[in-house]
């Protein structure tokens, strides 16, 4: 997510030709359609806007229009509805990891994107992210990857300078190698800087250390392998639990969830110092801080070293009138091509290999957020990335789990009722 622009007429023209060569096989729109509106929907910053034209140029008479969201949790519940009734959703859906599994068990209701032209795309992608958006037995290919989320820490280097903190990056890293360390150093920072807190919120820590855990642990959280609940038994959920909860007890959060309304003003003042970011969280911050936090931030590698949360598939509907068009439309917007592009404008980091060998990618430095060359950092990342089973209902347990953990910092609920509060919401939320 960030702030270059796809601006040059060579540009869109190579777009348009690489958008023309996409698809090939299965059925095809109805030639006496020839004008016609493909959707796309998504939420957060996926980098799109400027790719649509060129899939316009390449495809005349299709317009491409987009619907957002801010944020994943408003996403759900909508497409959700638009699924189970057959009716609404766009001709081009995002699916988020933690969705993904809850609309692979409705595979019969997506394209099988195999029918229009996209395994010749295979060895494009990351193996890991290719292998998720498939059907079980690999016969069906849901969705197609977008981008990943590698794993860093977002930090206020002015406040860090109020504070008596260093603020260059790599001496920041060293300060925080652990989580415990990360803990420490905002023990240090609170106080020091008026109305300032150390983290936004406990909800960006759970879902950090949860894969963070679980990729260097058994590879599943919330639900194993064979999708059977197990987040009151796996090690790995509760040591993240306890790593988030040490925060709150601390009162070290400003008890924000992301890319909700109250988080977005809050970029736009002194509300707190840091926010665990994936790679796709970077655009965000740029968006609702504006002005007021250009090279105030900067970006450090996170505690613990490596890990990802986040990245998404893009899928096509049956209930799309343009199945062929939409296909297409999917594969142009995740060829290395648009995915460079996307990161360029919004910095979500391509899962497209190809995409990421590319020097706008490989070499990019982030002037927004102080000049740090996230292409370094984050390709760095990437390739430790331990891919985590979610189960279907993933979503619904995070969910209930954070609001626990907001509630604790609220007064609410006291901290040595937590583990038990938030396995009871748990278990009612995986029924």
């Amino acid at each position: 997510m960030r702030g270059y622009r796809l601006r040059t007429a060579a540009v869109l023209a190579a777009a348009g030709v690489l958008a023309a060569a996409c698809g090939g096989g299965g059925g095809g729109d109805s030639k006496s359609d020839k004008n016609f509106t493909l959707t796309v929907d998504v939420f957060g910053e996926f980098g799109y806007e400027t790719l649509y034209k060129g899939f316009e140029q390449s495809h005349p008479g299709v317009t491409v229009k987009q619907r957002k969201v801010s944020s994943l949790d408003d996403y759900k519940p909508r497409l959700q509805q638009w699924i189970a009734t057959g009716s609404g959703a766009g001709d081009v859906v995002a699916l988020e990891e933690g969705i993904l599994p809850t609309y692979m068990q409705q595979r019969t209701k997506f394209v099988n994107l195999f029918d229009y032209g996209a395994r010749s795309m295979q060895s494009d992608f990351l193996p890991w992210k290719w292998q998720l958006g498939l059907s079980p037995d690999g016969s069906q290919l849901v969705g197609l990857g977008t981008d990943v989320g590698p794993l860093a820490m977002c930090y206020r280097k002015d406040l860090f300078k109020k504070a008596g903190l260093p603020t260059e990056r790599d001496e920041v890293a060293k300060l925080w190698p652990t989580w415990d360390q990360f803990l420490a150093t905002g023990q240090k920072f609170q106080g020091k800087v008026s109305g300032a807190k150390w983290l936004d919120g406990p909800t960006a820590v759970l879902r950090a250390t949860v894969l963070q855990n679980a990729g260097s642990g058994p590879g599943y959280s919330f639900f194993d392998k064979d999708d059977k609940f197990v987040f009151d038994t796996n090690p790995a959920v509760k040591q993240a639990f306890d790593t988030a909860l040490k925060f709150e007890q601390n009162k070290m959060t400003a008890d924000m969830s992301i890319f909700t309304p109250p988080w977005q003003t809050a970029l736009k003042r002194d509300t707190f110092a840091t926010v665990p970011c994936p790679s796709w969280m970077l655009g965000g911050i740029k968006q609702f801080s504006g002005d007021f936090g250009k090279g105030k931030w900067d970006v450090a590698t996170t505690p613990g070293g490596s890990g990802y949360w986040g990245g998404s598939w893009l899928a096509v509907p049956k209930q799309s009138k343009h199945q062929k068009a939409a296909a297409e439309l999917a594969q142009y917007l995740t060829s290395a091509q648009s995915q460079v592009g996307a990161f360029k404008d919004k910095d979500t980091f391509p899962s497209n290999v190809k995409a990421e060998q590319d020097p706008a990618v490989s070499g990019a430095s982030n002037d927004y957020f102080s000049g740090a060359p996230t292409g370094k950092i984050f390709g760095q990342l990437v390739a430790s990335v331990k891919p985590v089973h979610l189960g279907p209902k993933n979503e619904d347990v995070r969910q209930a789990v954070e609001n626990v953990l907001i509630a604790v910092g609220q007064g609410h609920v006291k901290p040595e009722e937590a583990w038990g509060k938030a396995v009871e919401a748990a278990k009612k939320a995986a029924r």
